[in-house]
């Protein structure tokens, strides 16, 4: 097992010993579509599938780790290990709950650091992958193989952050040039959609499709595999949840305000 000294150790088991070992030859970004940081993100894998990732990253730019990069972690459907052996090491993101926002400079940092110690490691080519078993940098929608069903992750901003940031940023910092990364361009700049700028693949959904109803089996698996659906499902239930906890806090100051009133 291979551990990154710049992530907090939280080890998943029983994954982390029973499954197969993987020889790295790729590092695919993911957002979770949802602001969790990285123990967030460990206690869901736990807690609520035999699925997983390899890091998981925080808005501030703490990381942690739930398995080793030599071994095999789930998250990325066809890259997570090939008959040949060779696999991908994952990594999902703190993201808001559309998959529209920025990576933060601390993300951004992070990404770049992980990024240059993967490529010492392991030897990952500093190049953005060719095809779907092609050894480098990529990110989650970059190719179907990659997903179950079509994914739009890590959405479209950071897919722009990805292409002209982190993967320069990782290429300088390896080669030791110090050359800083380029800066991204806005859209409102160049009067260019993000479409235009990064071109996607035709089958990448321009919005997260609807819940339609998927079993709670289907959807804890396309969660960790990256399915539209259950990302939507995701964020939803998280929501949901936000709201019951903002009800039970009115209900108790209403009865803490009718106790004032009937005391005085």
């Amino acid at each position: 097992m291979a551990w990154y000294p710049g992530a907090t150790r939280m080890e998943l088991q029983p994954e982390s010993d029973a499954q197969a070992a993987i020889r790295p030859t790729q590092f695919i970004v993911h957002s979770v579509v949802a602001p969790w940081d990285e123990k967030r993100i460990y206690a869901y894998w736990r807690d609520s599938t035999n699925l997983e990732s390899h890091f998981g990253l925080d808005y501030d730019g703490s990381i942690g780790q739930y398995i080793g990069t030599e071994t095999r972690a789930d998250a990325n459907a066809g890259a997570n290990r090939r008959p040949d052996g060779t696999g991908a090491v994952s990594i999902e993101t703190a993201s808001n709950t559309s998959a529209t926002d920025e990576w933060t400079p601390e993300q951004i940092e992070q990404l770049v650091q992980l990024g240059v110690w993967l490529h010492e490691r392991h030897d990952i080519p500093l190049r953005i992958c060719r095809s779907h078993s092609d050894p480098g940098f990529g990110y989650h929608s970059q190719f179907r193989e990659w997903s179950t069903s079509g994914t739009a992750c890590p959405g479209k901003a950071r897919i722009r952050q990805f292409r002209e940031v982190v993967f320069p940023g990782i290429v300088a910092r390896a080669k030791g040039t110090n050359t800083p990364a380029p800066a991204p361009t806005s859209p409102k700049e160049t009067g260019m959609k993000l479409t235009d700028q990064v071109p996607l693949p035709d089958w990448v959904p321009e919005t997260w499709p609807e819940d339609k109803g998927l079993s709670d089996k289907k959807i804890a698996v396309s969660v960790a595999l990256g399915s539209g659906y259950g990302h939507v499902r995701r964020a939803r239930e998280n929501t949901e949840e936000l709201l019951r906890q903002m009800e039970a806090l009115r209900t108790e100051v209403a009865q803490l305000r009718a106790a004032v009133t009937k005391g005085a």
